[in-house]
């Protein structure tokens, strides 16, 4: 059981709910902070102040009072308004992030919503009711409006749902499910539209993937290093004592192990005619570091944003009710841009250590294209194509999000994060990574073939017994899309 109680929220436990794997709960003290910022909030309706986002119009017409009698009215079409996602439905997953976030932020006691609203999302969660949310349409500032919008509509019992996989509309969902639609209140329309919970979902959903690829990257590193007859002297501990970079100390100790017990090594140690190794070889421990370092700083950026009050205006134990700009994208959109240059350049190594294994003038006595009939078979040859292509999307998309803005809201939000923008990229260059690693895998393991009797180490060899638990050697020319495919989705679903 997740327990939201305005603390953070980890990638894992983010990943776990976001695949249906745990339930959700709302705390004691969560629901105590939820009931004291909401009787702040009625007080002031009650009073006639005029507060911004209880009982005046957003953005633009901020300016323009509205009467007591239109307070319901003007949360109901705030939602209606603002849902204008376009593109391709987010996936269940990460539509679940997504409503764990709001849950979360809700949890923290500062939106002025009534306790019922995070409890409607937390039995949305537990229940299956899934909003169709558009994954386009969102600035990142004045938070997600249009995703958050989608999604507040299913809670009105309005817009469309998938329950028990079925697209239906989200009235019927929510009859299904057994959950009553909320009539939404002064302030809960606001509290549900502002923050940056799409944006931050489907990043945090794509960081826990990275994070498992800067392992796997060096597993992959290490079965091609082991094919083409490499050394794992660049990995001596010594070395990066000296350039004690948490990332490059933990990659290099990693790889270090990696090689332990290996026959293939110990057959040529003595001998060996190389001084050094290409860089894609020697350098692993630098690259897959910073790497490994910039993931997690993000994943960290993320944590803090699970719990973060990112809701405008802001509801303090005081009374105070304080208009800022915590719905603005810029700490995780700038974050979730680094996590995808550096995801691209993992995937760069891994396309040059491709290359490597199929040119025979560098593959240490492979045989061309790691196929065993050259000229009539031409093996990875243009499997290695299909990853220099994916690489090159991503080296396009890595292009930061992050740099543009384009003011809206007629002039009032004049800067603006593309967080959501940051998120979806980084989505896309996680999903070529993972198709680059699974064709560096398919190549070193076929190399592996060509070096026994002798074998890796035992880490090694387990891998190899992963990989062709899906992808069986290439003893003659076949069809590697569904190779490639399969072993893609393994690595995707935690299976290799």
């Amino acid at each position: 059981m997740i327990v939201l109680n305005g603390e953070p929220l980890s990638l894992a436990q983010i990943e776990s709910v976001a695949l249906g794997d745990q339930p959700v709960e709302l705390s004691e003290s969560a629901k105590a902070k939820m009931a004291k910022s909401r009787r702040i909030v009625e007080e002031i309706a009650a009073s006639g102040r005029t507060v911004y986002g209880v009982n005046t119009g957003f953005g633009k017409l901020s300016d323009i009072r509205v009467q007591d009698d239109e307070l319901e009215i003007l949360q109901v079409n705030l939602v209606r308004s603002h849902a204008c996602g376009i593109g391709a439905p987010l996936s269940e997953p990460e539509t679940r992030a997504m409503m764990l976030l709001r849950a979360s932020v809700l949890a923290a006691g500062f939106s002025g919503a009534r306790v019922k609203v995070a409890e409607t999302l937390v039995a949305m969660l537990n229940k299956g009711v899934h909003p169709i949310i558009p994954e386009k349409g969102s600035v990142g500032a004045s938070g997600d409006l249009a995703p958050l919008a989608h999604l507040a509509l299913v809670v009105m019992g309005e817009g469309e749902a998938i329950f028990q996989g079925t697209r239906m509309p989200g009235s019927d969902a929510m009859t299904f499910a057994e959950i009553q639609p909320l009539n939404l209140q002064a302030k809960e329309g606001l509290a549900l539209l502002n923050g940056t919970q799409a944006l931050t979902g489907v990043g945090a959903l794509a960081l826990a993937r990275a994070s498992r690829l800067v392992e796997l990257a060096d597993i992959s590193g290490v079965m091609t290093l082991e094919a083409l007859l490499g050394t794992n002297s660049a990995f001596d501990p010594r070395i990066h004592a000296g350039r004690p970079h948490s990332g490059q100390v933990a990659a290099a100790s990693h790889l270090w192990s990696l090689m332990e017990g290996s026959e293939i090594r110990e057959s040529h140690r003595s001998g060996d005619h190389r001084v050094q190794d290409a860089y894609s070889l020697r350098c692993m421990p630098q690259v897959h570091g910073a790497v490994r370092d910039a993931v997690n700083h993000a994943a960290k950026t993320v944590q803090i944003e699970s719990a973060s009050a990112t809701d405008n205006p802001l509801v303090f134990d005081n009374g105070d009710v304080i208009s800022g700009g915590n719905f603005h994208g810029a700490p995780v959109g700038m974050v979730l841009d680094y996590a995808a240059i550096a995801i691209t350049d993992l995937t760069s190594i891994s396309e040059r250590r491709i290359d490597r294994l199929i040119t025979p003038e560098m593959s240490e006595g492979l045989p061309p294209f790691l196929t065993a009939n050259p000229g009539t078979g031409s093996g990875f040859m243009i499997a290695h194509v299909a990853a220099v292509a994916v690489l090159n999307e991503s080296k396009i998309l890595s292009h930061p999000a992050s740099v543009d803005n384009l003011p809206t809201s007629g002039g009032k939000e004049d800067h603006v994060s593309m967080g959501m923008t940051a998120a979806l990229k980084l989505r896309q260059i996680v999903d070529n990574a993972e198709t680059v690693l699974a064709i560096e895998l398919m190549a070193a393991a076929e190399g592996l073939e060509h070096r026994l009797p002798l074998k890796p180490g035992p880490q090694i060899s387990q891998a190899y017994d992963k990989v062709r638990s899906v992808v069986p050697r290439l003893e003659t020319d076949r069809p590697l899309h569904q190779d490639i495919e399969a072993l893609s989705t393994a690595i995707r679903e935690q299976r290799v």
